[in-house]
């Protein structure tokens, strides 16, 4: 595929962005479509995304763009297409583009120029009467554009501050080809049947109540669920030498201004008065495990020590910004940070990077690693940034594992390395996360005595291995759509007595699987048993239906189904060494 550069050159597009730029024309031809439909449309951004693209729009009062206007959108787009409009560059200075903005109407363009750099090249992309400002690059001709659809539409603050006008956001997608669109349409029905805000309703596992927007309430079933990734994640820290500890939640301010998220957090912090004093309900865990650490003297031979814990942590959201559990206001973060020596560092980073490893591997996720480096917004000297980010590096390496740099996306206090899992629908979650944190042991003075006697400063690692336990939940609903592993499901085994004359048996037989540790319900209410299993398999999902009627109890035995539909009959005792061998 050739496409044009802002340059004024045209090659061979590498195959790796083919499809932002396909996106990218698609968000340049969708613009133009609208203008022709809203003369008075006034445009903001317009990029491509990892799942396709937008445009943020500011209409007329008394205008406004909804789902119900696609049709005649893409109708344009098509239009647009078929008329095999020429894509050219140019380039203008900083006043003439100005002026070429204002005279069009585009003051949103117009600031954004203001916001470039002095020395920052103004290029702009035109096909037939639609000219947008943009590096490009893009199709050569419109109808380079084979298959798109609009897939949304929402509101965004300008710039994305909720201080700006609400714009509106048209989102769509694009390939390169119809085969492609086609599956990529087809997985987002299956993502809308996936939902994990509709599946968690189904299954009890959580609620949400515009009494607390934001904080989500947790249902029996979710429990469960929460519970077992909790003992899970004891287990696995026990073995690799964690200690857990648990903080307080709510700390004097004075801490977290040393800890420097008062200067890089405080929007996004909830705080509140005692004793005539300002407390702040803690948006993080680090502040408080670094206090268990300087509690007492620490000798070289104690590191490294690796502490863990499962805190309850709050932070402001914007309430547009909320979605189920994968946006919310307070979760549980699975936090653990290590205080290590220089010497050890390399070994510690590998570890942890193992441990995470191993818990997406129990789930059935791959993932891809980032290297996030300094932000704008960050504390500490180049040279210590340097430091740390050299040290992630030498582990990846070590372990062999391929990554990609992400500029400028490290937390304020030092770079990290992100595990972005992908899901059963093909979609990456970042969840994982290793932190190297020179700064923090300089904020808070933490030492521990070396061989020679002398005072040393510990290097700090902060890492998540679930992130965030809520959103974990979120993703593994919909990743599993609801039919979790036998060992975290809810309801591992859901009996099914046929009739009445069956119900003792089942009762017996519930009472069995209990005693043996499975979790197991009975449904004893008087309807068909067809109705049963269909609830069962589209509501509850559990691994095992156990069918008892008339011939299960004259034989003293069990029909299974499991979730390939298939039913066989089995002899209790059996199928419960199964499945606790399974659930071990």
């Amino acid at each position: 595929m050739k496409v044009l550069y802002n340059d004024g050159h045209i090659d061979e597009c590498p195959a790796d962005e083919v499809t932002h730029v396909v996106r990218h024309s698609a968000a340049h031809i969708m613009a133009q479509a609208i203008k022709r439909l809203y003369p008075e449309a006034d445009f903001a951004y317009g990029p491509a995304t990892d799942n396709g693209f937008y445009y943020d729009i500011d209409l007329p009062e008394g205008q406004k763009i909804s789902e119900e206007d696609f049709p005649a959108i893409e109708a344009e787009m098509r239009k647009i297409v078929k008329e095999n409009l020429k894509f050219s560059v140019f380039e203008l200075p900083r006043a003439e583009a100005v002026a070429l903005m204002e005279e069009r109407g585009e003051k949103y363009k117009v600031e954004h120029i203001g916001d470039l750099p002095e020395d920052a090249r103004i290029t702009f992309y035109q096909q037939g009467e639609y000219i947008d400002m943009c590096v490009g690059p893009h199709l050569t001709y419109t109808k380079a554009l084979k298959a798109f659809k609009l897939t949304g539409v929402s509101g965004a603050y300008w710039k994305g501050d909720k201080d700006n006008k609400m714009l509106i956001r048209v989102n769509g997608t694009a390939f390169a080809t119809k085969d492609e669109l086609d599956e990529h349409l087809r997985l987002l029905e299956e993502a809308k049947k996936r939902d994990h805000r509709k599946i968690g309703r189904e299954m009890d596992i959580f609620m949400m109540r515009d009494e607390a927007p934001g904080f989500p309430f947790f249902l029996p079933n979710g429990m469960i669920l929460k519970n077992e990734l909790l003992s899970y994640w004891r287990e696995i820290h026990r073995a690799a030498g964690y200690v857990e500890i648990s903080t307080p939640m709510i700390m004097n301010k004075e801490l977290w201004k040393t800890s420097g998220h008062w200067d890089h957090y405080k929007d996004n912090m909830y705080s509140t008065i005692i004793d005539d004093e300002e407390y702040c309900i803690k948006p993080m865990n680090c502040p408080g495990g670094v206090l268990v650490y300087a509690s007492r003297p620490h000798s070289y031979r104690e590191l490294p020590i690796r502490a863990g814990e499962i805190g309850l942590v709050h932070r402001h959201e914007m309430r547009g910004a909320l979605h189920g559990l994968f946006r919310v206001r307070c979760f549980n973060q699975d936090d653990a940070h290590l205080f290590v020596r220089p010497d050890q560092l390399t070994d510690e980073i590998v570890g942890v990077v193992n441990l995470i490893d191993s818990v997406y591997e129990k789930f059935g996720f791959t993932y891809h690693l980032e290297l996030s480096t300094r932000p704008e917004d960050s504390m500490g000297s180049d040279e210590d940034w340097e430091r740390a980010e050299a040290a992630l590096r030498h582990a990846l390496e070590k372990l062999g594992k391929d990554y990609v740099v992400n500029e400028g996306d490290g937390a304020f206090y030092g770079p990290k390395i992100d595990f972005h899992l992908e899901d059963s629908l093909g979609r990456t979650w970042q969840c994982g996360t290793v932190q190297l944190d020179f700064q923090m042991p300089i904020n808070f003075d933490l030492e521990y005595t070396d061989a020679d006697g002398s005072k040393k400063r510990p290097i700090m690692l902060h890492r998540v291995c679930f992130g965030s336990i809520e959103r974990f939940i979120g993703i593994l609903i919909e990743h599993f759509a609801g039919k979790f592993p036998t060992w975290l499901a809810p309801c591992q085994v859901k009996v099914l007595p046929v009739s009445e004359k069956s119900r003792d048996y089942a009762r017996s037989v519930t009472e069995r699987l209990e005693a043996a540790g499975i979790r197991a319900v009975l449904d004893e209410r008087d309807e068909k048993i067809g109705y049963k299993i269909r609830e069962a398999r589209n509501i509850d999902r559990p691994p095992y239906m156990l069918i008892i009627g008339e011939k299960e109890v004259e034989a003293g035995t069990i029909s299974v189904r499991d979730r390939s539909n298939e039913t066989v009959s089995r002899e209790l005792d059996e199928f419960i060494a199964d499945v606790t061998a399974e659930i071990a």
